[in-house]
This record gives structure tokens, sequence and C-alpha cells, in this order.
């Protein structure tokens, strides 16, 4: 991390001097992808220009491949700067999937990227836990549980993070799309062996998107995408489950469990407590809603389930703004919420 002096290549002056020091990107990186967004502060939340580009960023041993982030985000983010008609940014705010656990590599690398390219004083590097809570509730206490092909809650009080869950589909995320995956096939190779517990329901579903159930192991094991290729089958889960089936409802209703259990486990014990659901896996609806809130009633009964107010990547946005009006209110707690002052390195994490 370089000091003070330091200037921004094809700029004069101060990294986030120049003529669009009022312009803040905010990126969004995950499994589907990167979406890119630049706003002008003056103009308030809604003046954003958007960009989304297919391809996930992959990962490796050393982590989230800083590389391949920054060959889709620098193009990306130099189109929209050129459609605003600015050629600077303020601050940039990146949330990816596994940047607490997986970030080194993002840390080391993006905040002199971002400073040369496009002139930021700031950069913010988040969890997308994180930017999910700031899209979701701002700057307000509470908690925000996640669900798509894994499942993380996170909450605060403003003074510090509660993070639960979120260990991946090996040794946890439990109830989000992998989860509930894992647990049809189960029982529609319960019911392809004859033993309790099994669906033949699912196992019909099964057959008709993998095949001989017996190809199973060979299609999943080896796959590096093994939690996207089990949350594939959550739809047919959930399809079953509305049709009646009791395997399948039964499934969706352990997830519910387990979900409030993650969102209550984020929560302030005893007090009201706002929980904010988003991510892909809440397109089921009240299906798995129904649960959810049974289960959070029982085990918080001073929490309320609610919609998440905007996406992680309207959070990002909040986030970049935040820094550079110096209204930022959610804790900068290194890993899950890092920010770099290019002036002041020492600053804020």
């Amino acid at each position: 991390m370089t000091g003070a002096s330091d200037t921004a290549a094809g700029t004069s002056g101060t990294p986030g001097d120049g003529p669009g020091d009022g312009w803040v990107l905010g990126v969004d990186s995950g499994g589907s992808g990167v979406r890119l967004a630049l706003a002008d502060r003056g103009d308030g939340p809604g003046a954003t220009l958007r960009r989304e580009v297919p391809v996930p960023i992959s990962t490796s041993g050393a982590g989230i491949d800083a590389a391949g982030l920054l060959a889709v985000v620098l193009p990306a983010a130099r189109e929209l700067l050129a459609a605003a008609g600015a050629r600077t940014v303020s601050a940039v705010a990146v949330g990816a999937a596994g940047m607490a656990t997986l970030g080194d590599d993002l840390r080391t690398r993006l905040p002199g990227a971002f400073t040369e390219a496009f002139g930021a004083r700031w950069v913010v590097l988040a969890a997308d836990a994180v930017t999910a809570y700031a899209g979701a509730l701002g700057d307000h206490p509470g908690a925000v549980v996640a669900a798509g092909t894994g499942l993380i809650a996170l909450g605060t009080d403003l003074s510090g993070w509660r993070r639960v869950d979120g260990w991946g589909h090996l040794l946890g995320d439990c109830g989000g799309g992998a989860w509930i995956g894992r647990a049809g096939l189960e029982a529609a190779l319960r019911a392809h062996d004859g033993r309790r517990g099994g669906s033949t329901a699912l196992l019909e579903a099964a057959r008709a998107q993998f095949g001989d159930p017996q190809d199973l192991p060979g299609q999943l094991y080896p796959r590096a995408d093994r939690p996207a290729v089990l949350a594939s089958f959550a739809p047919r889960v959930a399809d079953r489950a509305r049709d009646g089936d009791p395997v399948a409802s039964a499934i969706i209703q352990r997830a519910g469990g387990h979900i409030a259990d993650a969102a209550a486990a984020a929560c302030p014990a005893d007090r009201p407590c706002l929980v904010a659901h988003t991510g892909g896996l809440f397109g089921m609806g009240e299906l798995l809603l129904g649960p959810v809130r049974t289960h959070l009633a029982e085990a918080r009964p001073l929490a309320r389930l609610v919609p998440a107010g905007n996406a992680p990547l309207h959070g990002a946005l909040r986030l970049a703004a935040g820094v550079a009006e110096g209204t930022l209110r959610l804790p900068v707690e290194p890993p899950l919420l890092r920010v770099i002052d290019r002036c002041d390195p020492a600053a804020r994490g």
C-alpha cells in the first residue's frame, strides 16, 4: 500500500482531484458475474449508470483472482465514465463473494489499480454480505440474511458485525440452495435404494435433470462448481413441495428453520430487530418465507422479517458515497469491511 504522496497516472494532483470528483463507483462480484454502477453524489442515489458483465471471477488456492476482476471491471468502468463525461471517481467500493476469507489478492492489488486508473482516493473492500446489508438496510442496525447458492447472515448494532454461517457447502450454508439441492438428491437416492425417507417424486425429478441416478456421483464429485450444480436442483425440490410431496415439503421447512436460525443468531438479543432477506433463493416466495417467518418468530419474537430495500450493487454505491462524504456509519471491521484512504493509508482499516 502506497503513501499519501502517490498520484494517479493520467490525472493531476492528489487522488480524487479533477472534474469527476463527485462520482463514485460500486462493484458487485458474485457467482453470476460482475455488476457495476456509477453515480454522481450530487444528483442523488437514483442518478446512476449501470453495466453488467456475465463473467464470474475465478477463485483458486490463492483466493479470488484480482487480475481477472480488474480485467472485467476496468474497461466496463471506463465505458461508464465516458458515458458520464467524467474521467475520475472519488471512491470505489467493491463487494465480492469470498472477500473476507479469499480476498488477499484483491486487498493487495485493487487499491493501487483503482487509484492509477481513475484517481480514486478511497477504496472500500467489502464482503458481499456487507454490500447486501448496505443495500438492504442502509446504515441502520439490524440483520440481513442472504440466500442463494449459499447462505450467510450478518447483523450489526453499528458497533461491530456479527457474521453467521457462510462456511460453504461442505461445512455450512445451511438452508441455502446447495443445501436444499443436496437434501433433495439424497431423498431421491433413498427412493432409488428403497431406503426410508426417500421420495419417488424427487427421484423422477433427478432422473429428468441428471439422468441415471447411478451416474450422479460422477457428475457431482469432480466438479469445481459443485455447489452451483447442487443448487440447480433446488427449484425442482420447491416444485415438488408445491405439488404436495411430503419429503420435499419437509426439506423446504427444514431450510426455513436453518435460515431463521442464522438470522436469529445475527440479531441482537432481547431488542427489536429488522431482518431483511435478499438473494435468489427467496424467489420461492411464501413457500420458503412462511417457514422462515414462523421459525424466526419462535427464536426471536422481537425480530421482523422484511424485504431488502435495495440490491447489493446499490449497497456498494452507498459505501462508496459514505466514505467520500464522511458519513459512513457501518462498522469498518476488516476483513468484512475495509476502507483504504490513498492519501492516508493508515486510516480506517
